[in-house]
C-alpha cells in the first residue's frame, strides 16, 4: 500500500491535492500539517474516504501519551504512531488508552518510530551516543514495541527483512525513505526506490515529495504504486 505524505502548510492546498485524484487513497498528515489545520484537517480528508496515517510521533512520560492516544482514537484515524525510544511502559500505556478511546469500535493501528531515515550511522554514534550499527538499534526497537503489543513500527526499507525476522511477517512496517532513481534525497539516508521496497517486503511505503511536487501528481502516484505493487 502506497501512503502520500500530505507534507503541506495548510488546509487549502491540501485539499486542493486531494481534489486531483478521484479515488480514495491513503494518506499521511504529519506535524505540519496537523499543527497548522488542527483536526478539522482531519474531518475534511475523511470526509472525502481517504484513509489517515496521523504522524505525530508522540514521546512523553506513560499517562500522557496513554491520554493522547485517548483523544486520537476518536479523529477516526487509521494508523497513529510514537517514538519507540520512550520505552515498553510508554508504548503499553499508549495501546492503552488507544482501546479505551476506541470505545469498543475498532481502534486504529499503533506503530512505532525506530530510527529516523534521516539518521546515520555517524550521527546514532557521534550525537546520541548509541554504540553499532543503526540495523541493531532499528531491531531492538521493534522487539520493544512487539514486547509492548504494538502493530508494527516505522523504519527504512533497508531494514525491514531484518524487523520481519525478528518480530514476524505479520509485524507491520511502515517505510518512509522511498525515492524515484531521479529524485535527490533531500534530507533522508537510509533510503530505497518503490520496486526495492516491494522486493524487501515492505507493507506500507510512505511517499511525498516524488508525488506532491510531481508536475503530474496523479500519474506519479499511480505510476509508484505499480511499481511497489509489481503491476
Amino acid at each position: 500500500m502506497v501512503i502520500v505524505a500530505l507534507d503541506f502548510e495548510n488546509k487549502d492546498k491540501t485539499l486542493a491535492f486531494l481534489r486531483q485524484f478521484k479515488k480514495p487513497m491513503y494518506v499521511k498528515v504529519g506535524m505540519e500539517l496537523f499543527y497548522g489545520s488542527g483536526i478539522e484537517i482531519i474531518k475534511e480528508i475523511k470526509a472525502l474516504n481517504h484513509k489517515i496515517f496521523l504522524d505525530l510521533k508522540c514521546h512523553d512520560i506513560p499517562n500522557t501519551v496513554k491520554k493522547a492516544m485517548y483523544n486520537l482514537a476518536k479523529l477516526d484515524v487509521d494508523i497513529v504512531n510514537l517514538h519507540a525510544s520512550g520505552g515498553i511502559k510508554m508504548m503499553t500505556s499508549a495501546m492503552e488508552g488507544l482501546i479505551e478511546g476506541s470505545n469498543g469500535k475498532k481502534r486504529p493501528l499503533l506503530i512505532a518510530v525506530t530510527q529516523l531515515t534521516s539518521t546515520s550511522k555517524q550521527m546514532m554514534n557521534d550525537e546520541l551516543k548509541i554504540d553499532g550499527e543503526v540495523i541493531d538499534s532499528v531491531v531492538n526497537l521493534a522487539l520493544n514495541a512487539k514486547k509492548a503489543g504494538l502493530d508494527g513500527v516505522v523504519c527504512s526499507p533497508l531494514e525491514v527483512l531484518k524487523v520481519k525476522e525478528a518480530c514476524g511477517d505479520d509485524f507491520i512496517t511502515v517505510t518512509p525513505g522511498i525515492r524515484l532513481e531521479s529524485d535527490s534525497k533531500d534530507d533522508q539516508v537510509r533510503i530505497t526506490t518503490p520496486k526495492k521496497a516491494r522486493e524487501l517486503g515492505c507493507d506500507y511505503i510512505v511517499v511525498g515529495r516524488p508525488i506532491t511536487k510531481a508536475l503530474d501528481p496523479v500519474l506519479a502516484y499511480e505510476n509508484i504504486s505499480k511499481d511497489f505493487l509489481g503491476e
